[in-house]
């Protein structure tokens, strides 16, 4: 695979420590404790689809407790980018996905209260059950939101806002995520169609045909937060059944390391599937434009 087939991440040094880049139609894992600069590289990483693809990636959170990650004013300071928010229980018209005004946006927070935790076993049958409804209620809207977005030209995908729990499989959002991958981001367009039009899907299958893509050429990155602060430990974790990283096609790492007297901010890749890696232990500082590599 050539190099201009790949998603630059936006950042030369990290696109040459992963063979040139990332695999189109790939899942890519970066993992680490808040505040060690997922969301930056994620970013980075959105951006760089405007002069790669001529579009700019989406961004997708699901943070269910506290606030929002900062994406617009990161995006602001770093590239000068505005970010169109999608507004949450927004009606849905089938006649807007055609509308690049109406539906080309870049961010959408589909949980929108706070306090809500993120493990099934947290939750009783009730409350269970009414999340499940909430959570019903909104993939319309996260389908409009995918699809919109890939029929006027964005590629890049960053999931942003999963939270640390003790077992993946008991966070749901994990189960959302598979649902998010599996029926939509790695879906043959058509069908991500019929799930969003459903009856009405025949008035507009015509205009589907003309508006197709190629799931498989569409680039994941998820970003996941880590218990585990230090490098050392996030590369000696363990992978359980259930846990993202088992499915992912690259795994980036983002922890600290000691330098004698100094914790410094370090990046390691384990896993990048079908490419040569650089698999050195590389330093990096988070500046106003982004990560920075040594």
């Amino acid at each position: 695979m050539s190099n201009s087939e790949r998603f630059s991440t936006g950042i030369p040094k990290l696109d040459e420590m992963l063979g040139g880049g990332l695999i189109p139609g790939t899942l890519t894992v970066v993992m680490g404790a808040t505040g060690i600069g997922k969301t930056q590289l994620g970013l980075q990483f959105a951006n760089a689809g405007q002069q790669q693809e001529g579009e700019r990636g989406i961004l997708f959170d699901m943070t269910s407790r506290g606030d929002a990650q900062n994406h617009a004013d990161y995006a602001k300071r770093m590239f000068d980018w505005t970010i169109k928010q999608r507004v949450l229980d927004l009606a849905f018209a089938a006649d807007d996905v055609w509308n690049r005004d109406a539906i080309r946006t870049d961010y959408f927070h589909i949980f929108d209260r706070t306090g809500r935790r993120v493990t099934m076993k947290d939750l009783d049958h009730d409350q269970w059950q009414e999340w499940r409804a909430e959570l019903n209620r909104k993939l319309d809207q996260a389908i409009a939101y995918f699809y919109g977005n890939f029929v006027h030209g964005a590629r890049r995908v960053v999931i942003d806002g999963v939270e640390p729990v003790d077992r993946a499989s008991d966070s749901f959002q994990f189960h959302l995520f598979d649902y998010i991958y599996h029926q939509i981001l790695h879906k043959d367009h058509d069908w991500v169609a019929r799930d969003l039009f459903r009856v009405h899907f025949r008035a507009h299958e015509a205009t589907v045909a003309q508006h197709s893509y190629d799931h498989k050429k569409l680039a994941t990155v998820l970003l996941y937060t880590s218990h585990e602060v230090r490098l050392d430990d996030l590369i000696d974790r363990p992978i359980e059944s259930g846990d993202e990283l088992s499915n992912a096609n690259t795994i980036i790492l983002m922890g600290k390391v000691r330098e004698g007297n100094r914790m410094l901010r370090a990046l390691h890749i384990p896993k990048h599937r079908g490419s040569a890696v650089d698999d050195r232990i590389v330093p990096f500082e988070i500046t106003e434009t982004g990560l920075v590599f040594e």
